[in-house]
């Protein structure tokens, strides 16, 4: 392997650790500040909405697939629909990912085959 992927592979790491920790280590000075005032410890507005805004964020990036064709997109269509399904059906987390990312795999897999590539 190239450098390149070893340099990039660093810095993806160190972005996804300081989305992490920066919001931690701030809301730790955060509560020790109120805490030594007296007053509650109260959690900021802008934090409580961090978590669902990368999931958001996520989610927009993995609905558009990276080679657009009839295919893809109808692999991911049927994906999401799938997911949304177990969601439904089970409440959980864990079932609708598997949901979803088995039904892209089989239709990826079964386009291949009807295709000949």
């Amino acid at each position: 392997m190239d450098n390149g992927f070893w340099i990039a592979l660093l810095f993806v790491s160190v972005g996804t650790l300081c989305m992490r920790l920066l919001p931690l280590l701030w809301m730790q000075r955060h509560l020790l500040k109120q805490k030594s005032k007296g007053g509650l410890a109260a959690i900021p507005d802008w934090l409580t909405v961090l978590g669902p805004l990368m999931i958001a964020a996520m989610l927009g990036v993995s609905l558009v697939p990276a080679t657009p064709s009839l295919f893809t997109w109808l692999a991911t269509i049927l994906g999401a629909f799938s997911a949304l399904m177990a969601w439904l059906w089970t409440k959980s987390l864990g079932w609708p990912v598997l949901a979803g990312v088995s039904t892209y795999g089989v239709v990826i897999v079964l386009a291949r085959i009807t295709i000949g590539g």
